[in-house]
């Protein structure tokens, strides 16, 4: 075929990218050298909208072993022990495909994640679906939930904590980004980076076929009316082929066969070798006949760019190849030796004697288009004025089980109870608390980790949004008694070609940066998705942040549930009303104006280390961050939790009592105590300035606001339980 102009454009170029490309190769591509700088130079491999403002993210930190630019980050947890984590984005598919677009999204994670030497130990999701009345949003939710666990479930990694919303903005582009962790001495990562001349460069796991073909391009294009068209991109899962890939692959790593490996996941066999190239600084020729592939008469275009699942390509030592087929055999994997690692620093491809591809590695990589694009600026909305008559007809319990049925409050149990969240039997917090722990196995140590998002938050504001998103991952962490470490992002945005998109994103990294460089709290790994739309209709600025903390030992780690009669609740943090963008706001007033709540850094630092100081005192029972729904509503899921009433007590009303129950103000905590130890607790947060209030008293049976307004626990468990279950059964 005679490449063109035309041909170039079809492939997700631009016509002054082929030109370049031109300029670059000082000829014409043919088609399987286009194929290639098309995979390589779409927006989902190269980042080329986003690299310019992720350069300014702060990755380095004490714990941190490595920060992005490989498969996954890793952070040191000490005695040897480190931890390899990433999240990944795989919306697209998803939606095209909802099984096996999120199984192979939770498939492609894990292979980040052991192809750096890591058994996986937990995995965590963020999936975000169209209004329920959407005629497509429960199809969809069922999929990918079935996605999710199906693939997860059959490799025996479990699933320890996610989140799940609802809005309209995702109609026609849901998201469902997967994370997980792994576990790995030290002494045995492994890195991609190619090294040595003459090495031999070895295939190994599936056959490739002709799925996923333009996987990574389609990824890298908004969606238009010839949507289901594009269900031969979406990849096809096999998580047992998987499973076998893991074992062998971690069997050859315990001894000294491996120089680099890679996962091959987006654009397959092109990005896997070429980013080994790339990051030796050498070259790599592949003979595409030795590819193991599945279908007859396969181009080497094709071979190139299949995006079939559960492949990696591994450089070895010399003379270690028959060390190494003898594991993969074993395993009934495919293992074949298909090239060699060149001084030559480019990529040749030869298919039946003829050389195919011809191209130097930074043309592909140093040479990759990046674009400082036009954006604006979001101004700071005005506080809205609510009117005082507003609140005369409401009652605090209707409006309270209101929020706690709605689909953004309710119970996620549908979802969660069809994973398996306690499988290798070191789940010790599931699903349903405000972060999913494991203990490392044989240890008394245990890793906390939570997925957030706030993509409310980050519409009205960007830049206020990417600082709560870090915040409330901080929050979730010290919650459960971990010291948060590092986070990993996933930054799903509509079209960067849109300059009010663009601006959504360059502020909420700025707000994601400024937070996590104060509180220490750094970027490890992470994943840009845009174009996540449906024609010019983009989703809302959805930054999700998978935070990961220790807790040195495990029996000091804290939940939830309300533990003991008697005991008090004490709010940490000041309680100023923020309604503004609140569910109270948006759900009870049909208000959706306005700024989100303010961000204090300093106070978030300060409260959260103080609230650790108290948990290694021992002197906290239970804990629980304040967010969406405000005060009552954290308040209600540590009583369902826990199966227990509070006696709220009379707060000294500055403001109305709406602002106080359901307002949004941020950095704050509810603590159990027990009333013996109240004085060492305050003395405590006093000396730490750490503003806090006496909430109220647990009893048994009530939720007692104002001394005459109660509802049982049975009615808070009733709203917060039934809604998913039911809209899901209809």
């Amino acid at each position: 075929m005679v490449v063109n102009e035309q041909i170039a454009i079809d492939h997700g170029l631009k016509k002054d990218e082929y030109k370049k490309i031109c300029d670059l190769l000082k000829r014409v591509p043919n088609i399987t050298e286009l194929g290639i700088f098309s995979a390589m130079w779409n927006e989902h491999c190269s980042y080329k909208s986003s690299r310019f403002h992720l350069k300014n993210l702060p990755t380095k930190g004490k714990n941190v072993i490595q920060g992005p630019g490989e498969n996954a980050g890793i952070i040191d947890i000490g005695d040897d022990d480190a931890i390899v984590f990433k999240i990944e984005s795989h919306n697209h598919p998803s939606f095209i495909e909802p099984y096996q677009g999120a199984a192979t999204g939770v498939g492609g994670i894990m292979r980040d994640v052991f192809t750096m030497g890591a058994r996986p130990i937990a995995n965590l999701n963020s999936i975000h679906f169209g209004s329920p009345q959407n005629k497509k949003t429960k199809n969809l939710l069922r999929g990918v939930v079935h996605g999710i666990g199906g693939y997860g479930n059959c490799m025996g990694v479990p699933t320890i904590a996610g989140q799940t919303s609802f809005d309209e903005s995702y109609n026609g582009n849901i998201l469902v980004n997967a994370m997980t962790l792994g576990l790995v001495k030290k002494n045995k990562i492994f890195y991609s980076k190619a090294a040595g001349l003459g090495k031999p460069v070895i295939y190994v796991g599936s056959k490739t076929g002709r799925d996923g073909i333009h996987g990574a391009s389609m990824a890298s294009a908004s969606f238009d009316d010839k949507i289901e068209e594009k269900k031969p991109t979406v990849q096809v899962g096999d998580p047992f082929t998987e499973k076998l890939l893991l074992e062998a692959c971690l069997e050859l790593m315990a001894g000294d066969s491996i120089i680099a490996i890679q996962d091959m996941g987006a654009a397959g066999l092109t990005s896997s070798s070429i980013e080994m190239a790339s990051k030796g600084n050498l070259g790599i020729e592949i003979n595409l006949n030795m590819v193991p592939c599945r279908e007859a008469k396969m181009t080497p275009y094709e071979i190139m760019l299949s995006e079939s699942q559960e492949r990696m390509l591994i450089v070895l030592e010399n003379g270690k190849e028959e060390l190494a087929k003898k594991i993969f055999d074993k395993w009934n994997l495919d293992f074949a030796v298909i090239g060699k690692t060149t001084k030559s620093k480019k990529i040749e491809l030869y298919f039946d004697k003829e050389k195919v591809a011809d191209i130097p590695v930074n043309t592909l990589v140093a040479n990759s288009p990046m674009y400082d694009r036009k954006w604006k600026k979001a101004k700071l909305p005005k506080k809205i004025k609510i009117e005082k008559e507003h609140f005369k007809t409401l009652k605090v319990i209707n409006v309270l089980l209101k929020i706690l049925s709605n689909p953004n409050i309710c119970s996620k149990e549908w979802i969660w109870q069809q994973y398996d969240h306690t499988v290798m039997g070191d789940t010790i917090q599931k699903p349903g608390g405000d972060a999913g722990v494991v203990r490392i196995h044989g240890t008394n140590k245990a890793v906390a980790a939570s997925v957030d998002s706030s993509a409310v938050y980050c519409w009205a504001h960007p830049l206020s949004g990417g600082k709560q998103i870090v915040c409330e991952s901080w929050r979730n962490l010290i919650s459960v008694g971990a010291k948060p470490i590092a986070i990993t992002n996933c930054l799903n945005f509509g079209s960067p070609e849109n300059q009010e998109n663009m601006g959504e994103f360059v502020e909420c990294v700025q707000g994601l940066g400024e937070a996590s460089l104060y509180l220490d709290f750094p970027v490890v790994s992470g994943n840009v998705s845009f174009y996540n739309q449906t024609k010019d209709i983009g989703i809302k600025p959805t930054p999700a942040i998978g935070g990961v903390g220790l807790i040195s030992n495990y029996k000091n780690m804290v939940t939830m549930d309300l533990k003991e009669t008697g005991n008090i609740l004490l709010t940490i943090g000041k309680t100023e009303g923020h309604l503004d963008q609140s569910l109270f706001a948006r759900d009870i007033l049909n208000e959706k104006n306005g700024p989100p709540p303010k961000i204090n850094l300093f106070n978030e630092k300060n409260n959260g280390e103080t609230i650790l100081k108290l948990i290694d005192k021992k002197l906290i029972k239970a804990a629980h961050d304040v967010s969406l729904g405000g005060i009552i509503t954290a308040l209600s899921k540590m009583c369902i939790k826990g199966k227990k009433g509070v006696t709220l007590k009379k707060p000294n009303y500055l403001i109305n009592k709406f602002e106080y129950l359901f307002g949004e103000d941020q950095g704050r905590y509810i603590i159990e105590i027990s009333k013996d130890d109240l004085e060492n607790v305050t003395k405590t947060l006093q000396e730490n300035s750490v503003h806090f209030d006496e909430l109220g008293t647990i009893n048994e049976n009530d939720l007692i606001i104002d001394n005459k307004t109660k509802v049982s626990i049975d009615d808070l468990i009733k709203s917060h339980t039934t809604w998913l279950t039911n809209y899901m059964s209809k």
